[in-house]
C-alpha cells in the first residue's frame, strides 16, 4: 500500500496550487494524508476528488468552513498499523515523550505545523512523521512531501521528496 503524506499547503496564500511532482504523485498514492492548515477548502476539494482514500485533519490556520469538514484528529488503520494524524505536536523537545502520552494506540503519528520535516521513532516503537510543506518552506532548503509503503504490518520506504525552487 503507497502512502503521501503532506501538510502545512497554505493554499493560496503561499502558494496558487500544489506542486506539479505532488499532484503526480495523487494516482499513484492508495492513502493521502494531510495533517492540517490547508487555509483553502479548493484544496481539500481536490483531494477529495483525487484521492482513492483521504485521512485528514484541520489545523490551526483553517477556519469554520474547513474545521465543519474535517476532525482536530484522524485515525486510520493501514494493513496492521495504526495510524494518527494532528495538525501540531508541541515543540521538538520532549516531542516523542508527549505523542506516546496522547496515541499510546497509534503506531505512526503524522503531523504537521512546522513545516519542518520530521522522522523519528519513539522508544515505544511509535514513529512519527512530519512531510513538511510542499508550499512554503519556511527555514528549510526545501519544500517537501513525504512518501512510504504499508505491508504486512510494516511501514517502509519512508521517503522525504525535495520540490524543486519555485
Amino acid at each position: 500500500m503507497r502512502l503521501l503524506l503532506m501538510s502545512d499547503t497554505h493554499l493560496p496564500k503561499r502558494a496558487k496550487e500544489l506542486p506539479a511532482p505532488l499532484l503526480a504523485e495523487l494516482p499513484r498514492a492508495d492513502v493521502v494524508f494531510h495533517a492540517g492548515d490547508w487555509v483553502d477548502t479548493a484544496t481539500l476539494d481536490l483531494l477529495e476528488r483525487l484521492s482513492k482514500r483521504l485521512v485528514a485533519v484541520y489545523g490551526n490556520n483553517d477556519g469554520p468552513p474547513l474545521r465543519a469538514r474535517l476532525p482536530e484528529v484522524a485515525h486510520a488503520e493501514l494493513g496492521g498499523l495504526r495510524f494518527a494524524v494532528v495538525h501540531e505536536t508541541g515543540p521538538a523537545q520532549g516531542r516523542e515523550t508527549r505523542c506516546v502520552a496522547r496515541f499510546p494506540e497509534a503506531d505512526v503519528l503524522v503531523f504537521g505545523h512546522s513545516h519542518i520535516p520530521w522522522d523519528t521513532t519513539a522508544p515505544t516503537g511509535l514513529r512519527l512523521l512530519n512531510p513538511g510543506s510542499p508550499t512554503d518552506r519556511r527555514r528549510q532548503p526545501y519544500r517537501t512531501y513525504m512518501t512510504a509503503t504499508v505491508d504486512n504490518g510494516r511501514l517502509d520506504d519512508v521517503l522525504l521528496h525535495p520540490l524543486p525552487p519555485r
